[in-house]
């Protein structure tokens, strides 16, 4: 049977068409989405304009210890769109990058403290053994070619955009906030550097020459 999903241009998938993806399925091996072990649901607002806040669900993987990465979409159904593509780093690995990196990055000491980023469908006590080593130190890059930001204080988010969150979930961003009281955040603090040194970021292309192969050197004959 075809399949539509629903918002995206283009025809419908044919039957054919999902019968070889069926078959491709059963076949291939897709390690790194595999890898795939949390599910995350926070807000994001794009850099340069904080009006346009998105419903952001983090598919996260451990790299290790130190380094998750997520691929983000904007819901949690299987026609949801990809928006993004982030990674988690630990304190002690942001601090090694160069200053002109760290403003890429934002913490996520604000949305844990806040019960504003949350594990759908996982119990409180479970999350918050998660999110206290996020808390204490782990900051997350922003995309490209669209910078998006994380919230860093109350009165950001939109309480339309939250309330339907909490309402769809059955969670309630108050009680958690109560329940991760105790949460201390990064151990130096929050980078002044990191949320883009508190100014807004934008990307922008701009066209340029392609090096020639010819122009590479060569290291082996």
């Amino acid at each position: 049977m075809a399949t539509t999903f629903t918002g995206v241009p283009g025809e419908p998938t044919q039957t054919g068409t999902a019968m070889l993806e069926t078959a491709t399925a059963a076949i291939q091996d897709f390690g790194p989405v595999n890898k795939v072990h949390q599910h995350l649901c926070a807000f994001h607002f794009y850099a340069h304009d904080m009006t346009r806040q998105v419903e952001a669900h983090h598919y996260c993987a451990h790299q290790n210890e130190e380094v998750r990465q997520c691929l983000i979409y904007d819901s949690p159904e299987a026609d949801a769109k990809l928006i993004g593509l982030e990674y988690l780093v630990s304190e002690r690995l942001f601090l090694t990058l160069p200053d002109d990196e760290k403003k890429l990055w934002h913490s996520h000491e604000y949305e844990v403290k806040s019960g504003v980023l949350f594990m759908p469908g996982l119990p409180g006590p479970i999350q918050r053994q998660d999110l206290d080593k996020v808390d204490r130190g782990d900051i997350l890059p922003l995309g490209v070619p669209q910078v998006m930001m994380a919230l860093t204080r109350d009165g950001q988010l939109y309480e339309d955009l939250a309330r339907n969150v909490e309402k769809r979930f059955g969670v309630s961003f108050e009680k958690e906030r109560e329940h991760r009281a105790y949460m201390t955040g990064p151990n130096l603090g929050v980078h002044p550097l990191a949320n883009g040194g508190g100014k807004g970021l934008k990307t922008e292309l701009r066209e340029v020459d392609v090096r020639p192969v010819d122009s590479v050197p060569r290291v082996f004959v």
